[in-house]
């Protein structure tokens, strides 16, 4: 089931952003506040992908996306926003989004946003050939239920962060820049900027690193990206 969450106050933009989704095969569940996107998340398990417009009457969107990540992290976010100012996207990620898409926006970008995420929330085929455990102490990923563990405890991952350890992990020690891990974990015909690489790495190191300030587990390497390890 292709279902898909949209919560947009302006039913003007509800409704393109519906019909865009509905041609591309997906089913639409819609919200006009925050309160009733919360609550229709509740009532309907199945929804795997959120569309969160900002700027609401009441809690908004970055709010609700806290609460979906309190909820559910499986659930993929991406962020609806009028405003360009960098604050607004990295504020978003940071509360737990997948994505972001800036209005105005083509159907085409949205639902190929959408598409790279719904794969991503998917797992899928990408994950037949992977052993079912990757060992890497403190760490334990389980690749059939896609958890992480840090000395036997559960660490709440989104599952695009959950596709960026199952890559470190997969690579250990090895240099993977901000361009394969972005066409590795969001998928080669995404089309957003480098800039969602670093503030998921960001998200991640304040979930699993001992010091997030001193990360020793995931490593910067300057001018090029990122690596698992020393």
């Amino acid at each position: 089931m292709r279902k898909v969450l949209v919560l947009e106050d302006e039913e003007n933009i509800r409704s393109f952003v519906v019909i865009n989704l509905k041609r591309a095969g997906y089913e639409t569940i819609e919200a006009a506040t925050g309160e009733e996107a919360l609550a229709r998340i509740k009532e309907d398990p199945g929804i795997r992908v959120a569309l969160l417009d900002i700027m609401l009457p009441g809690i908004d969107g970055f709010e609700v996306c806290r609460r979906i990540r309190a909820m559910d992290s499986k659930i993929g976010v991406i962020m609806l926003t009028a405003r360009t100012q960098e604050m607004d996207k990295v504020t978003g990620l940071m509360t737990g989004a997948d994505d972001y898409v800036t209005k105005p926006f083509s159907p085409a970008e949205l639902t190929a946003r959408v598409d790279a995420l719904f794969r991503r929330t998917g797992g899928g085929e990408e994950e037949a050939a992977s052993p079912d455990e990757i060992s890497q102490p403190p760490f334990l990923l389980n690749t059939r239920n896609r958890t992480l563990e840090k000395n036997g405890q559960r660490v709440k991952l989104t599952q695009v962060e959950y596709g960026i350890v199952k890559l470190f992990m997969e690579n250990p020690g090895k240099a993977l820049s901000r361009e394969e891990i972005l066409d590795a974990v969001w998928g080669k015909d995404y089309f957003g900027e480098l800039k969602i690489v670093d503030v998921n790495i960001r998200r991640l190191r304040i979930k699993i690193e001992d010091n997030p300030t001193k990360p020793t587990y995931v490593n910067t390497v300057w001018g090029y990206g990122y690596k698992w390890g020393s």
